[in-house]
């Protein structure tokens, strides 16, 4: 298997490229380059984490990477979990329910995808967390299977404060109305927010939607009692996650910095 790609860390602390799987992990010797390759770009993460922490006067253990799984095989998903990365997120409830039984490791679940309605229930027996709660509906329909399964679920509220009408997620001026929604139900616990930055070249770019969910989080913190808390901030991935570090993110999502660009 080819490994193109240096690992490096530039000027401005941001990472500029990783290694990544070029071949088929399934040729001879595959699964041991699959392993080593996945590693190596864990420990190039960890390495930006902890600079992106250290520049914003945090902690780096404040800071956990989850790995995002989508379209990644259950043999990637041990792997990335082998190199220490215990915090899976998958995109849809399907692609979990079909890969999470093939994954021998143990790790934590969370839903970083959008939900809809009907897949609610599925959704609660397939995963620890659900980052992407967005309308009042959704936060009926949980809180009616998660009291049927005798469970409380815990659940971010996502916030669309990119502004972009392709992103999913409750508008800044909603959330509160939301939130307030979410900890009525004594079937949920509030964990946090989520957000998705900007999509531009430039990381910088999705700073001022990073900093927008930082601002609503400390505003709105006071206001929410226990069992909820919104500690979580969970935004930044493979492009942009430094940028989300130094904003104040408690959960990254990263997918192709952790495993290489998906098959076409």
């Amino acid at each position: 298997m080819e490994i193109v790609g240096v690992s490096d860390i530039g000027e401005n602390g941001y990472i500029q490229s990783y290694p990544m799987l070029q071949v088929s992990r399934y040729e001879s010797g595959g699964d041991q380059v699959l392993q080593e390759t996945i590693a190596q770009n864990v420990a190039i993460v960890r390495e930006a984490i902890e600079k992106a922490a250290f520049r914003s006067g945090r902690d780096p253990d404040s800071v956990r990477l989850m790995a995002v799984t989508k379209n990644r095989s259950a043999a990637e998903v041990d792997a990335v979990i082998r190199a220490g990365v215990t915090l899976v997120g998958e995109n849809r409830v399907q692609e979990a329910n079909e890969k999470r039984p093939n994954v021998s490791l143990d790790a934590e679940w969370h839903l970083v995808g959008h939900l809809q309605r009907n897949k609610a229930k599925a959704a609660l027996g397939i995963f620890d967390s659900v980052h992407s709660v967005d309308s009042i509906r959704l936060v009926q329909e949980l809180s009616r299977r998660a009291e049927q399964m005798d469970r409380c679920a815990r659940v971010m509220v996502q916030v669309n404060t990119s502004g972009e009408e392709t992103k999913f997620g409750v508008a800044p001026d909603r959330a509160e109305e939301l939130l307030a929604g979410v900890v009525s139900q004594s079937s949920l616990a509030l964990t946090g927010l989520m957000t998705i930055g900007a999509l531009a070249a430039d990381p910088e770019d999705a700073r001022p939607a990073f900093d927008q969910l930082k601002e609503m989080r400390d505003r709105l913190a006071p206001l929410v009692n226990e069992p909820h808390s919104l500690g979580e901030l969970s935004m930044g991935m493979s492009g942009d996650f430094e940028v989300a570090i130094e904003a104040g993110a408690t959960i990254v999502r990263v997918g192709t910095a952790l495993f290489g660009p998906r098959a076409v």
